[in-house]
């Protein structure tokens, strides 16, 4: 899948390019759009697309558009959580000092003389600090300035943000535009990817199936063999193996929790419904402190064993 800024091909969200399309054409276009969905389900695409529409940078090969993808247009501005180069990956938050920019950036005139558009990709990891500046923001913007939101988690985000702020609510692609945007992709992965374009690239990266059937079979009581600790070595090093197995043990537990609650065992589903937070806890910890992640599988393992 290309970057978002890339990505002229948005599939599966008509309807809500039809709410700001309506609200543009009354002229009465809200300040700030808060467009959450699920992980991967494009929200990110979506706010390029209409932030292309304000800047007159729909067609791909426009002089405004090119800006657009090179990240060079002076009235387009994107925060988002910066890359720690220590680590070599995403920080855990956006920081205050990501969101100054913003500040001079909307008391600028439009360099091209129209709107000028701010997307903070990612809103539920706004800090405190980062959180309050913005606020700021919303509470007295400019004229003809546009804040879009992303966020896969709303309630994360503070109530004074949310309430200023007009949503936008993303659904899941259907069978046929996932089959559109990834051609390519097993049918399998497509199924498990519940109408996420960024799920089902993830779940790809399991090539060979090995990683979703190690985890089918420690759901079902497995334990660990030496047989299988080659593959958790394996899975160790690979750069998403450990996310990828911690998804998949997640999404598991989650469903063996719904189980039991059709069956009315609702001990059993708390249990789970624990596993599955315990797995998260230990997910944040291995990946936010670089810990041996050979033995976090192993603790990942035991935790989603059957009770």
């Amino acid at each position: 899948m290309k970057d978002p800024r890339q990505n002229f091909n948005l599939r599966g969200h008509e309807q809500a390019e039809r709410v700001f399309g309506e609200a543009l054409s009354s002229g009465r276009l809200h300040h700030a759009w808060l467009i959450a969905g699920p992980a991967g389900i494009g929200k990110a695409t979506l706010a390029f697309h209409l932030a292309r529409v304000l800047l007159g940078a729909e067609t791909p090969d426009s002089p405004a558009a090119r800006r657009v993808t090179a990240g060079t247009h002076g009235d387009l501005l994107e925060i988002a959580r910066a890359v720690d180069e220590k680590r070599g990956r995403l920080r855990s938050e956006i920081t205050a000092a990501d969101v100054r920019p913003v500040q001079a950036f909307m008391r600028h005139t439009a360099t091209e003389g129209g709107w000028r558009v701010v997307i903070v990709d990612g809103a539920e990891f706004l800090n405190r600090f980062a959180a309050n500046a913005l606020l700021k923001i919303l509470e007295e913007p400019p004229p003809r300035s546009i804040i879009f939101l992303t966020t896969s988690s709303p309630g994360a985000l503070l109530p004074t943000i949310r309430s200023r702020c007009r949503p936008l609510v993303l659904s899941p692609l259907s069978d046929a535009e996932m089959r559109f945007v990834l051609p390519d992709v097993r049918d399998d992965v497509l199924a498990r990817a519940h109408g996420s374009p960024g799920r089902a690239m993830f779940l790809a990266q399991d090539k060979d199936g090995a990683i979703a059937s190690f985890v089918t079979e420690i759901l079902r009581g497995k334990r660990l063999d030496a047989d299988m600790m080659a593959l958790v070595d394996r899975v160790a090093r690979e750069t998403e193996g450990f996310a990828l197995l911690c998804d998949l043990l997640g999404e598991g537990l989650a469903e063996r929790a719904r189980s039991d609650v059709g069956h009315g065992d609702l001990s059993h589903a708390a249990l789970a419904a624990q596993q599955r937070s315990d797995l998260e806890t230990l997910r944040r910890q291995t990946e936010g402190f670089n810990l041996d992640k050979a033995q976090a599988i192993r603790q990942a393992v035991e935790l989603a064993a059957h009770a």
